[in-house]
């Protein structure tokens, strides 16, 4: 299937980022249950409340740790861009040092020494990423979806990565099929890759499926491997998803 013509204009707030919002004919359709896709916002909202209430807790103790660690505050803020390429700020627990990025926007690298001490921690455990379920409640995000990039990224990968902004179709996630099948992207190699699962997700998601999902991220949180979860939940294997998902 074509994947359309691009054609790039000015994001709201794009002369501080330099973001762009591609205007193109998606390559990809969503093919998941038409009812679920009309109360999949509600019930991940829903989903959401309850929580964010029960993380309340767990989020201030690793705030406090977060504090005393290391200088600087214990939460940060970035843009994002969600659906349609709509920009939105993300929350999140301070995992790297104050001056992380002075040297200009960089993905993080295995080893990376920008990582504090307890934020290998936090993004092993993914509870630098609880703060996320704020952005669910104010319905900038879902709970499950594809990663969230920054904009300052997403004009340099929309040119490499044909299909890329198919990605934009829906809400990104706190988890996703990339995120629990994959580590987290060094380059663009593996953004080409955890595209292909982003596309899969995009063209199949349903109930099962989210559910699945979040219950891998869930018990992933008390250690339990990835590995051994896609097996436990049926998860969708390599192969499945890239016979699936077309190429250009």
């Amino acid at each position: 299937m074509s994947a359309g013509v691009d054609k790039q204009t000015p994001l709201p707030g794009g002369q501080r980022s330099g973001a762009y919002r591609t205007v193109r004919q998606a390559a990809v359709t969503p093919v998941s249950p038409t009812w679920y896709r009309a109360i999949k916002d509600a019930f991940e909202w829903c989903l959401a409340l309850v929580m964010f209430l029960v993380a309340l807790p767990i989020i201030g103790v690793c705030a406090l740790i977060v504090k005393i660690t290391s200088p600087g505050p214990a939460f940060y803020s970035q843009v994002r861009l969600g659906k349609d390429g709509k920009p939105f700020r993300i929350f999140k627990l301070r995992t790297m040092s104050l001056d992380a990025e002075k040297g200009g926007a960089q993905w993080s690298k295995p080893g990376d020494s920008r990582v504090t001490r307890f934020g290998k921690f936090l993004r092993t455990s993914h509870l630098d990423e609880l703060p996320h379920l704020w952005n669910v409640l104010r319905g900038e995000m879902s709970l499950v979806g594809p990663r969230p990039e920054r904009p300052e990224f997403v004009t340099q990968l929309e040119r490499a990565i044909p299909l890329y902004h198919d990605r934009l179709l829906v809400k990104p996630g706190v988890t996703g099929l990339a995120q629990v099948q994959l580590p987290a992207d060094t380059d663009l190699d593996s953004v080409r890759r955890k595209l292909a699962y982003d596309l899969y997700y995009i063209q199949t998601f349903g109930l099962w499926m989210d559910l699945r999902l979040m219950l891998s991220t869930g018990l992933h949180m008390f250690g339990v491997p990835y590995s051994w979860l896609t097996v436990l939940f049926g998860i969708p294997s390599r192969e499945t998803i890239e016979a699936k998902v077309p190429k250009k």
